[in-house]
């Protein structure tokens, strides 16, 4: 049986490919993830880019070779070329353009942010729209009002750092390694999430942007002001930094949403797979009558899946980027519906 798509993701540190095709889902998905950038408290983009080139071939035999297929049975690639680390992009990219030319089969560029979206689609069912989706990783916080597939309205968007960003620098700070989200998650689980007041910026009504590095500079200040770090202080303040985190990203989908009057509220990117902002989230959501969306836990991070399962709707329309095919650092999601 025939494969439909090939998705690639190097857009930052994981390698990961999968195969997917609209009737069967993901029909693989393999990640190789990058621990080298641990004892650096955050990602290097010159050792990211020479971790793809490692990662990449081993890691796509082993994806035909455990889905039972070969090269022959891709109709069609994906890969993500942008926004993202030019290094780790270019990588992904020239792999995919040369498999692309081997295979003779057509190369779609898919936004980054488009796949996180989308991933929301992997054994979930279509996107109910209009909806209001949050993306929030490492390097992305903003939030979308989705009309429907293929037409995007960024109508918030951070003015510093990123709620992933944050999560890491302040992992950072207590010591607790790399990525942050996950290590502040769990140690938060032992602490007080009052315990320190720290700031919610531009909470102001009407007010749909971020802002994070306020609450980086509360949390350094405040480890800067203690004598001694131990660990029921460490869990307090992973916990409150944790809640401040999760109060802003909540409140402000949530006004969104009324303000865009849409039922559907969605979460997308590697923080959706925080606990207590699913939690929260769903929680919120329903107090306002709204629906709550968020994707698989295996899907919230980069993934492979969800460049496929994106790039497969654009190779349905017959769009073939070929060998033009470029990356960029930055960039909006352009709509095409």
């Amino acid at each position: 049986m025939r494969l439909r798509v090939l998705g690639i993701e190097t857009s930052c540190d994981d390698t990961s490919l999968a195969l997917f095709s609209r009737q069967r889902g993901v029909v693989g998905n393999l990640t190789a993830n990058q621990l080298t950038h641990d004892k650096y408290g955050g990602v290097v983009p010159e050792i990211a880019s020479r971790e793809h080139i490692r990662n990449l071939l081993p890691v796509f035999e082993a994806l035909l070779d455990r889905c039972d297929f070969t090269s022959k049975d891709i109709e069609g690639i994906g890969v993500s070329n942008g926004p993202g680390l030019i290094g780790s992009l270019l990588v992904g990219v020239s792999f995919a353009k040369a498999l692309a030319l081997a295979l003779g089969v057509p190369i779609v560029g898919v936004h980054h942010l488009e796949a996180h979206i989308l991933s929301n689609e992997i054994e979930g069912g279509e996107l109910r729209t209009p909806c209001v989706v949050l993306v929030v990783s490492g390097g992305h916080t903003s939030l979308y009002h989705v009309d429907r597939v293929g037409c995007y309205q960024l109508v918030g968007n951070t003015r510093d750092d990123a709620a992933g960003e944050c999560f890491d620098k302040v992992a950072k700070l207590l010591d607790l390694g790399f990525p942050g989200g996950p290590a502040i998650e769990r140690v938060a689980t032992n602490g007080d999430p009052q315990a320190v007041r720290f700031p919610r910026a531009m909470m102001v009504r009407g007010n749909l942007d971020f802002s994070f590095s306020g609450l980086k500079t509360a949390v350094r200040l405040h480890v800067e002001s203690v004598s001694r770090l131990d660990e029921k202080i460490i869990a307090d303040l992973a916990a409150s930094a944790q809640e401040a985190i999760v109060d802003v990203l909540v409140e402000k989908t949530i006004a969104c949403a009324k303000a865009q009057g849409v039922a559907n509220v969605y979460l997308a990117g590697g923080v959706a797979a925080n606990t207590p902002l699913r939690s929260r989230m769903a929680s919120y959501s329903e107090q306002e009558g709204m629906d709550y969306h968020a994707p698989l836990l295996q899907y919230c991070t980069d993934n492979g899946a969800m460049v496929a399962c994106a790039a497969a709707r654009h190779l349905a329309r017959g769009r073939d980027d070929g060998t033009s095919l470029d990356v960029f650092a930055r960039g909006p999601i352009v709509s095409w519906s």
